[in-house]
C-alpha cells in the first residue's frame, strides 16, 4: 500500500454513523484537510471495541484510515479533547449543522476554514444559554457554509441596477439572481436593512434575525432541492414546545 492511500492523525468529527454488517459501523466524518469521508469502523459495535465509545458526534478526534475506494477503512481514532459537547437545545442545533454538512459537502473536498468555523460554532453552542444566541450562531454558520461551497450570494447590491442596497427599501431575494426591489416580483421578501446587516455578518437586531432566518432557509432549500432537512423540523417542533425567553 502506498503512503498516499493511508492518512494518519487527521483532525476530524463524526457527523453520522450507521450499522454496517454485524459488528461494524460506517462513520461519515468531516476532517480538516480531507473534507468529508466515509470510514468503516470494523468491530466498533462490539462491547470490547476501543472505537465504540469514540464513534459519537461533537467529539474532536484524530483519525487514521486507509483505502483507495470511496469507502475507506478506519485504522485508529484518538480523542483530542478540548471541546465541551453541546447539550439540550444546543445539541439539536449541532445535529442541524451536521445534517447541513452531510447534505451540502461533496466527499473529498477539503474545507479547512469551514472546518475551523464548525469547531468554533460547536464551542459557541455549548457555551450559550439563550435561544436568540443560538439563532445568531446558526445564521453565521449558514452564511459561511453557503459561501464556502460556492454560493457566494451578494446581499448589499441591487441585482438589477448594481447600486448599493438602501436600508429603508423593501426587496425580494431570488436565489438565482440576488436582491431586487420589491415590485410584485417573486422571491423572498426582505428589508434593505436586513440585507445590509447580513452582508456585514451583523445579527443583533431582532428584525434582522427573523428575516435572515427566512432568507437563509430559502437559499439552503434552493441548494438542497426537494428533500427537507430532518433536524430543521425537529428544531421547529422543539421551539414550539419550549419557546425562547
Amino acid at each position: 500500500m502506498s503512503s498516499s492511500d493511508r492518512i494518519n492523525n487527521e483532525p476530524g468529527f463524526i457527523l453520522h454513523t450507521y450499522p454496517f454488517k454485524e459488528t461494524s459501523v460506517v462513520a461519515e466524518v468531516f476532517t480538516r484537510s480531507h473534507g468529508r469521508a466515509a470510514l468503516i469502523a470494523r468491530g466498533a459495535r462490539r462491547p470490547t471495541s476501543a472505537l465504540r465509545g469514540l464513534m459519537q458526534p461533537f467529539t474532536p478526534l484524530l483519525l487514521s484510515w486507509f483505502g483507495k475506494s470511496e469507502l475507506k477503512t478506519l485504522h485508529a481514532a484518538e480523542w483530542q479533547g478540548g471541546l465541551t459537547a453541546p447539550q439540550g437545545r444546543a445539541l439539536m442545533c449541532g445535529f442541524y449543522l451536521n445534517e447541513l454538512l452531510l447534505r451540502l459537502l461533496a466527499r473529498g473536498d477539503a474545507h479547512e476554514l469551514l472546518y475551523d468555523r464548525y469547531a468554533d460554532t460547536l464551542d459557541q453552542l455549548a457555551g450559550e444559554a439563550r435561544g436568540t444566541d443560538y439563532e445568531r450562531i446558526l445564521r453565521h454558520f449558514e452564511k459561511n457554509l453557503l459561501s464556502e461551497i460556492g454560493y457566494g450570494a451578494t446581499f448589499d447590491v441591487d441585482a438589477d441596477s448594481g447600486t448599493p442596497i438602501e436600508a429603508g427599501v423593501r426587496y425580494v431575494f431570488q436565489p438565482e439572481r440576488g436582491a431586487l426591489r420589491a415590485s410584485g416580483q417573486p422571491g423572498c421578501p426582505v428589508s434593505g436593512q436586513t440585507l445590509i446587516d447580513l452582508a456585514a455578518g451583523r445579527f443583533e437586531q431582532p428584525a434582522t434575525l427573523v428575516e435572515a432566518k427566512t432568507l437563509m432557509r430559502t437559499l439552503i432549500n434552493h441548494t438542497l432541492g426537494a428533500k427537507p432537512l430532518y433536524t430543521r423540523q425537529l428544531l421547529r417542533e422543539l421551539t414550539e414546545l419550549n419557546p425562547p425567553g
